[in-house]
């Protein structure tokens, strides 16, 4: 499935038809090259959740943690920084990962791929030529 950014008018709704399509899943890994738009768009995810104030990307804490009344428990990871998958585990990513009962949206996934479970969707994206960022959803 795609999805088309063509300006950050439109993440509230995309975000909100991603969660139609995609909500009864809880592991989502974002690829995708830095300044293509993750964070602003998984903060629009937050919003859509009943979110209202996301604290934006946890850079250096590696993670944040909310509270959706919609969804309940929602992690989100950036990272960018960690050195090693070790660092995933001293902060207990495993345990988020697989306690099937939070939500965990994972910025620069790759620097874990060994710790994600077999049923994470893989989310994309790329800026087209005309500055529209696609979200390619597998």
């Amino acid at each position: 499935m795609q999805y088309l950014l063509p300006d950050l008018n439109s993440i509230p709704k995309v975000a909100s038809q991603f969660l139609t399509d995609f909500g009864h899943r809880k592991i989502f890994a974002f690829e995708a090259a830095m300044g293509t738009g993750k964070t602003t768009f998984i903060l629009g995810l937050l919003r859509a959740m009943g979110i209202e104030h996301p604290e934006g990307s946890p850079t250096y804490s590696l993670v944040n943690s909310y509270e959706s009344p919609m969804y309940g428990k929602v992690y989100h990871f950036d990272l960018y920084r960690i050195e090693d998958e070790e660092e995933a585990y001293d902060i207990g990513m495993e345990e988020m990962l697989y306690g099937n009962t939070a939500y965990c949206f994972i910025e620069w996934a790759e620097n874990v791929k060994n710790l994600l479970p077999p049923n994470t969707v893989v989310v994309t994206m790329h800026v087209n030529e005309t500055g529209e960022r696609l979200i390619d959803v597998k």
